[in-house]
């Protein structure tokens, strides 16, 4: 087992993970969010026929913003969470030493391949080393 120290962390690809793992979860909450908005909206214009397809339609529209705003905002404040994250990692590390990982080698290890054969290369001239070509 191999023990190593994550000493720093590249900021901005922190950043850049973070913003996309958050993104990935705004998602989710964004089409559930969306599909409640949609469905509130038709419930709510159809009750007692007081409503109007146009609030249906407000309903639609508003839940298809919030499938994808949702993510888009999420995706932003994780970026920016993983931008201050990764700064503030860095600069503990600093003073800590960082984080411990224990590490294991679960395959052999690399064994690269011979290099390729090149018959060009293996060729001897057509005449002999005291003598001249035509």
């Amino acid at each position: 087992m191999a023990t190593m120290t994550v000493k720093r962390v590249g900021v901005l690809s922190y950043a850049k993970i973070s913003g996309i793992v958050t993104a990935g979860i705004g998602l989710i909450i964004g089409v559930f969010y969306g599909l409640f908005i949609m469905i509130f909206a038709s419930a709510m214009s159809g009750i007692g026929g007081r409503g109007s397809a146009s609030a249906a339609g407000f309903g639609i529209v508003g839940g298809l913003m919030a499938m994808v705003m949702i993510p888009v905002i999420y995706g932003i404040i994780g970026f920016l969470a993983g931008l201050v994250g990764g700064l503030i990692y860095n600069v503990a590390a600093g003073v800590v030493g960082g984080i411990e990982l224990d590490l294991e080698e679960t395959s052999p290890s690399f064994i690269s391949p011979p290099p390729p054969t090149q018959p060009w290369a293996q060729q001897q001239p057509p005449y002999s080393s005291g003598q001249q070509p035509y």
